[in-house]
């Protein structure tokens, strides 16, 4: 059975069958599919495997199902990276296993797919197709989101409906953004703007990287090139602190799994543009210099939020300049 993703969206009770695909280019969608079904089983526990993970070796999956114990609550598995490749395997789950939940999530699957034209025509499967968000879907995700804020006009919205491009995942990403930079829920639209300019938001990113990585000749380069705007220095040291606490996350993580593996199971995901540098972050800075780090972003908001007239671009580049020293530091 094939149903509209919007009405699931809204209850998620409609799904019926055990074995749901998930399918089509709004990787956004299904993310939050992948929430719900968390939240819908929070009892439960939810194991998570690739299609590639399957497929190497079929038997440790096929055991995993198999051991049911009647002392553990009821197991939800997911299925990522689905395509034609796993449907033998499915159809053998699903003649051995019909008392189990499994959610299968594919990239687009074109009408001729083996594996969409089975979910979409058997009776025990169910198929959601993740179309990509239209402009009343994505204004009305912004509406939801920041419920509760002054200053969140239709022109405002646009605003920020214009600069996600339709985009679910990168939509998140600017809400996140607004939601640290007006702390006090009250958006304006001059502040907006500047928030979500990209190139500059782009250009703090790099500058970050250069940081954190300790390359104090690419730091000074850019300090010198990049536009710093005084408004939007907490929003800079949010964006620094978050990458602090993944960072201190995937070190913990990385005592019981290889730094490759820790970093691609850190929730949420790192872009894998991003990878490469946040590997090297990941490399020279250990639970102590984190700290240090943050004992000093710290440190600087509480100065700036002190004294309203203190010069606050020339402490950030300080600031940046003191990480890349304590990164580099024995």
């Amino acid at each position: 059975m094939q149903y509209k993703s919007y009405l699931v969206e809204q209850n998620f009770n409609l799904l019926k069958e055990r074995f749901i695909l998930f399918y089509g280019d709004n990787l956004g969608l299904e993310q939050d599919f992948k929430k719900k079904i968390k939240s819908y089983y929070k009892q439960n526990e939810i194991i998570s495997f690739t299609q590639e993970e399957i497929l190497n070796n079929e038997t440790n999956f096929f055991n995993e199902i198999k051991n049911i114990s009647l002392f553990e609550t009821k197991k939800i598995y997911i299925i990522n990276q689905a395509n034609d490749k796993i449907l033998e395997i499915f159809k053998e789950i699903e003649q051995k296993f019909d008392d189990q939940n499994i959610y299968l999530f594919a990239e687009v699957l074109e009408k001729k797919s083996k594996l969409r034209n089975y979910f979409e025509k058997s009776k025990k499967c169910g198929s959601i197709p993740c179309y990509p968000d239209n402009e009343l879907s994505i204004k009305k995700i912004i509406a939801q989101r920041l419920r509760g804020y002054e200053g969140l006009t239709s022109n405002n919205i646009n605003i920020i409906c214009d600069n996600c491009n339709l985009d679910r995942n990168k939509l998140y990403n600017e809400i996140e953004k607004i939601t640290i930079f007006f702390e006090d829920k009250k958006i304006e639209t001059e502040k907006l703007q500047i928030l979500l300019d990209v190139k500059i938001n782009d250009d703090f990113n790099l500058l970050r990287d250069e940081v954190l990585c300790g390359n104090l000749n690419k730091t000074n380069k850019l300090l010198s090139d990049t536009v710093l705007e005084q408004e939007k220095t907490m929003f800079y040291l949010a964006v620094l602190n978050s990458r602090l606490a993944s960072l201190n996350k995937v070190n913990e993580l990385s005592i019981e799994a290889p730094l490759e593996v820790s970093i691609n199971n850190l929730r949420p995901p790192i872009f894998w543009k991003d990878k490469p540098n946040f590997l090297l972050q990941a490399r020279k800075l250990g639970k102590k210099k984190i700290k240090k780090i943050l004992n000093e972003t710290y440190n600087l908001e509480v100065k700036i939020k002190s004294n309203s007239m203190i010069d606050k671009n020339t402490l950030m580049k300080k600031l940046m300049v003191d990480i890349c020293n304590l990164v580099n530091a024995s």
